[in-house]
This record gives structure tokens, sequence and C-alpha cells, in this order.
């Protein structure tokens, strides 16, 4: 059978019928052209599924047992057809996002908020991870979209910009007093405690190219795995955080936090939504792209 699909619609709609004329009125073909795909349909099985009379057609016992097949087949088509109609009128879809902890917290959510407020139905699945793994998974198409630093291959990605955030340094006022009563060390990445993200996050790798082009070299670096942690470190007096500013305006804004000045600042970053560029936007992508440059 070239076409299964087309002959066992034309087979079900003679089936329903009970008529040839009916069903080629119905399929807008030719009774001519209905016989005979009905009887290639019946040569291709070697046997019968209608018998003929004056007064129309009728199905076999084999031709029944085929009927009830293609009725449900067709009725799971026309139900899915009208469930993927009443999707697109409703709006429903369905979102990945790739973002790490901290951008999740500080910058997602607000924009999430906002978005749901204008389409409720879209089903939005978080994926909380590197910057990294969300690139990776972003060029394996396995995500939709991705909130990240932008990446510098921008070849392969379509990149939304949002804002710049600026990475600084920061410590409570008591701890660098105290550092300052017992070392004589001025400089004070020598003689601190730094607190960094761990080495595969892309905030760590930005500065330690930061710390290699100004020839810094901490002495004692202490790991953190997120930035919320490494923030309350260093509210705590553990230490000088390397934070993003944006995410501290308060604690900077209140003195529990001060920032430490440098010699040279840290260049400032953009962050952004970010998505293949050879990707097949679905519906829901093309409303929150459509959301962000609104």
């Amino acid at each position: 059978m070239s076409n299964p699909l087309y002959l066992y619609s034309v087979f079900n709609c003679v089936a329903e019928t009970g008529s040839i004329s009916k069903a080629a009125k119905t399929l807008y073909i030719s009774q001519p052209a209905v016989s005979k795909l009905i009887a290639n349909l019946e040569e291709s099985f070697g046997m019968a599924f209608f018998t003929r009379s004056s007064r129309g057609v009728r199905l076999t016992d084999e031709g029944q047992v085929l009927y009830q097949y293609t009725k449900e087949a067709f009725d799971i088509i026309r139900q899915g057809e009208e469930r993927v109609m009443r999707m697109k009128e409703l709006g429903v879809g369905h979102l990945r996002i790739g973002v790490s902890a901290t951008l999740c917290k500080y910058v997602l959510l607000p924009y999430l908020n906002r978005f749901l407020k204008e389409y409720p139905h879209v089903k939005i699945t978080i994926e909380s991870q590197s910057t990294l793994h969300t690139l990776k998974q972003l060029e394996n198409n396995t995500l939709d979209i991705g909130l990240v630093a932008k990446p510098a291959h921008d070849k392969i990605f379509e990149f939304i910009p949002l804002y710049e955030i600026e990475d600084i340094f920061v410590a409570t006022r008591d701890y660098l007093d105290n550092l300052r009563l017992r070392e004589e060390e001025e400089d004070i990445f020598a003689a601190a405690n730094v607190m960094l993200l761990d080495e595969e996050n892309i905030s760590r790798m930005y500065i330690e190219k930061y710390f290699d082009e100004n020839n810094i070299r901490p002495q004692h670096v202490l790991e953190v795995s997120s930035m919320d942690l490494l923030i309350e470190f260093a509210k705590t007096g553990l230490g000088v955080g390397c934070v993003i500013k944006e995410f501290v305006s308060d604690e900077l804004a209140s003195g529990q936090l001060v920032r430490i000045p440098l010699k040279k600042p840290v260049n400032k970053r953009e962050i952004g939504f970010c998505y293949n560029k050879a990707t097949h936007l679905s519906d829901s992508m093309v409303k929150f792209i459509g959301f962000l440059n609104s």
C-alpha cells in the first residue's frame, strides 16, 4: 500500500456512510476513484471488506473487525487535533530554561513572574546548573533557552541582552580592621581569606582571568558552591568575597558589607537570554522572546 493512511480513511468513510457515492461526495473524489481504492485495499489483504448491493455497501465480518480499529484510530487522531487546537487557543506550551542558581534567584524569577501572568498556560521547566552546562545543552537542543553571561562563541547562539553586571570584592568592616591589625602584608589578596565560587563556575573563570591579567596571586582561597553562600560567608566575616555588585546592593547601602577598592576594576559582563540560532522556535519560545523584547 503506497499510502495506507489515506486508504484506511477512504475505507472508514465508506463504512460510516454505507455508500460509495456518499463517501465520494464526503471525500471530494469521484465514485470510480473510491471503488478503485477500496478494491486495492481488499486486494492487498486478499479478502472482501464490503458486500455490494443496489442499496449500497455493507461490511463483511472481516470488514467489521478492521473498521473497529480504523474508527478508533481516526477518533484518536480527531481528539489529538482538537487538543492541539485547544492548546493553541489557550496558549498552552512548554518552555525549558537553563540557568545558574544565582541568576535564577536574582534575575530569572522576576521575569517568569511577569511572563506567567501574561501566559498562565505555559509550563516552565527550570534546570538549575552551571552556565557551561546550559550552553552545552542549548548547543545540543535539549533546552529551549538559557539565562547566561554573554557567550564568547556567538556564531551558534542568538543573545538577548538584559543588563551588565559587575564583579566586586567585599568584606565586613570588622574583618578588614582585624586583618590590618594582624597582617603586615599590604596586598589584601595575599593576606586575606579570599572566597570564590568553585572552579567550574564561569564567574570563577572570569575572575581567574582577571587575576592572571593583573598578576594577583591569592594565598588563601576558600571555594564556595553558590553565590548565596558566598554572600552569607562574607556577611559573617569569614573573609573577602568575590560577589556580583547588583546582588549585594542592600548590604552595601546599609554598610553590612564594604566594597574593597581595586587598582583596576573588573570589567563588567553582560547577561541575557540565549538560544541556539538553528533551533526550531516553538510557539512558547516565540511568546517568550516577544515578551523579552517588549
